[in-house]
């Protein structure tokens, strides 16, 4: 049998199987790996562990405290990056060089339900993980300042100078309450958090975004009651699945409203606070850029058209 009637005949690992072994090799969390994918994890410890049964072998060790690599799954994370990053220069190379740009988001949105967003980055050919890598706003701005990615999109401005990154506004992602469906605050069209002061907050610590939980705090320090906090766990659906039995309520992007399940319910915010704890995300490259294509790609995000909400069935 020759070379292609064998690799065309074997049952190889996907694309996709590589790319969700991958994140989860750099993140060594499925939660994080899942949301770097815009995926849940349900369908990324599924791709997990039908590489695992193709490969024969496990990839990853699993406690209910943390992930770690096997040798065999530690031999696999250089072989996987060879054949994506082949896979990626074969399409780059049929691509004009001008419009190769590479473009970081952080993992915060969901930019898949942001409508204009997501046409302005699928038209500088730029749409899927390899290309644009989901991160926190740290590491996508560690990578703008190693040369590694040409543009980023943020959550809300960083403190770097304006010798260093230039910014443009883009984007008001607005904020709603995952709460459990039987509170009675959850009877209203939009939900003050004073109505919630019965409940805790799930709440990121500040090392994850210092800029926006700064600007939350202090919105939360004028209200008339103070919020109980507790630590948001690290798997999202465990934290959705706590509240759906009433164990507290959560602040998420809009964008990210997407899990449903009994008991769980998500309100937009009453209108002071909706004014206060939007998201405003930038547009970042360097400031001292000179590559035409990223300097046009930072006006055209910087002018959208009117950015259209995500629906969200009232449930």
């Amino acid at each position: 049998m020759s070379l292609a009637a064998h690799l065309i005949s074997s049952h190889l690992p996907t694309i996709k199987q590589l790319q969700c072994f991958l994140a989860v090799a750099h993140e060594l969390n499925f939660r994080r790996a899942a949301e770097r994918l815009s995926m849940t994890q349900p369908p990324l410890t599924r791709q997990i562990q039908s590489l695992e049964d193709l490969l024969g072998q496990p990839l990853f060790g699993r406690t209910t405290h943390k992930v770690t690599l096997t040798d065999s799954g530690h031999a696999l994370v250089t072989k996987a990056e060879a054949i994506l990053t082949a896979l990626s220069a074969l399409k780059q190379d049929a691509q004009p060089a001008a419009a190769r740009l590479r473009i970081g988001l952080t993992r915060t949105l969901n930019f898949e339900l942001i409508s204009p967003l997501n046409r302005l980055l699928a038209a500088f050919h730029a749409s899927d993980e390899m290309e644009m890598p989901s991160l926190t706003s740290a590491q996508l701005l560690q990578s703008l300042a190693k040369n590694s990615l040409d543009l980023i999109l943020t959550g809300e401005k960083g403190p770097e100078a304006e010798d260093t990154v230039r910014y443009a506004w883009v984007y008001r992602e607005p904020l709603r309450i995952a709460m459990p469906s039987a509170h009675p605050a959850s009877l209203s069209e939009n939900v003050a958090l004073e109505a919630l002061a019965d409940l805790p907050l799930c709440w990121f610590p500040r090392s994850a975004n210092p800029q926006f939980y700064d600007k939350c705090e202090r919105y939360f320090s004028t209200l008339s009651v103070t919020l109980k906090r507790v630590r948001e766990p690290e798997d999202s659906l465990l934290m959705l699945a706590h509240i759906a039995r009433g164990k507290g309520f959560a602040l998420m992007p809009q964008s990210k409203c997407t899990f449903h399940q009994a008991g769980l319910c998500y309100r937009p915010l009453a209108d002071d606070a909706a004014k206060q704890l939007a998201i405003d995300v930038y547009a970042a490259i360097r400031a001292d850029e000179t590559n035409a294509a990223v300097v046009n790609a930072l006006i055209a995000l910087s002018q959208p058209d009117e950015p259209e909400a995500p629906a969200h069935p009232r449930v």
